[in-house]
């Protein structure tokens, strides 16, 4: 079954989870995880995007954002390839970095934000890398240890969480506190990285109540939130998409992968299976499918192909992208 599109747009919260290829260490000493946070710091004051909780373990990340104007696709490409190139090199490896695609949450600000903020904060402590509160404020990886000023950075958002805590700052910091000291006994929260969370979940307790969702209102993993928000989501992106949407017509795209690939247009339409060919008609899949959201039956009478066709080469035009993480940006130009 095709994977679900993410769903994106400016303004929104997104959990974001990132893991290492087949559970490996992603950071392997103090260098790899300045390296990052560096990187995610350039790439949040330059994208005008909001950090306010994020956490680095041996082997995956979590970070809560707020979407700035570009897309995250756009924003954590620029991260985990950039991350990958530098540690690839240090480290003398190739290959995969990171474990197929990340985790992508949108968040329903109340009551999600401040929950997220102590589960992504309480990863050190969860995972046995530190026994209690006092040694998580010492834990450098880890965006608690600046709510609690123990460590300034300019690209996380401290007052914005503070504030649902109090108007001073130490009496906020001593409410956060507590509020994390709170959270340790609920322990794993899996409705909180993607596991559902139901009317009869053991999980549902530890949150404000939300309104039930309807019938109508099916269940969608990739959101956070209650029936009201999913459609005001869902309202909300289709207009970004509409207003936004990639406004290079199909021709044009096809033009662009055609003079990148050495090809003529006929060529990539022709049905052909020469490999040069086939990988030229992965890529404008991969593009035409995940970034103008056309529909696999479209497409595949543009390409002269079968719909089944279409699945495999987008398949196959995600793994060139990986490959090559340029390629995006130089055939959007």
């Amino acid at each position: 079954m095709p994977r679900q599109a993410r769903l994106d747009a400016p303004g929104v919260f997104q959990h974001v989870i990132a893991r290492g290829i087949e559970k490996t260490r992603i950071f392997r000493d103090e260098v790899d995880y300045r390296f990052f946070i560096n990187r995610l710091g350039e790439l949040v004051e330059e994208n005008h995007f909001d950090c306010f909780a994020w956490v680095l373990l041996p082997n995956h990340f979590h970070l809560l954002l707020r979407t700035g104007p570009i897309p995250l696709a756009t924003f954590m490409r620029r991260l985990m390839t950039s991350y990958a190139t530098y540690y690839n090199r240090r480290h003398k490896r190739s290959g995969h970095l990171f474990q197929n695609r990340y985790k992508s949450f949108v968040c329903e600000e109340d009551p999600y934000f401040l929950e997220l903020v102590r589960y992504i904060h309480l990863n050190p402590l969860r995972s046995g890398l530190v026994k209690d509160l006092e040694e998580l404020k010492r834990y450098p990886w880890c965006g608690f240890r600046v709510l609690m000023g123990i460590y300034k950075n300019s690209w996380q958002e401290v007052d914005e969480v503070l504030k649902y805590f109090g108007n001073q700052v130490g009496e906020a910091r001593a409410a956060y506190r507590k509020f994390m000291e709170d959270g340790i006994k609920q322990g794993r929260r899996p409705d909180l990285s993607g596991g559902r969370l139901t009317h009869h979940s053991k999980d549902n307790k530890n949150l404000p109540k939300v309104k039930e969702r309807d019938s109508e209102d099916p269940y969608d993993p990739r959101i956070l939130g209650g029936a009201h928000f999913r459609k005001k989501i869902f309202a909300r992106i289709q207009q970004f998409e509409k207003k936004n949407a990639l406004r290079m017509t199909l021709k044009d795209l096809t033009e662009k992968v055609a003079k990148c690939c050495n090809l003529s247009t006929s060529d990539i339409t022709s049905g052909s299976k020469c490999a040069q060919i086939a990988k030229a008609r992965a890529v404008l899949s991969y593009l035409a499918i995940r970034l103008k959201r056309m529909k696999a039956i479209e497409l595949a009478d543009f390409l002269n192909v079968s719909p089944s066709a279409i699945s495999k080469c987008v398949l196959r035009g995600e793994k060139v992208v990986k490959e090559y993480p340029g390629i995006i940006d130089q055939k959007m130009k």
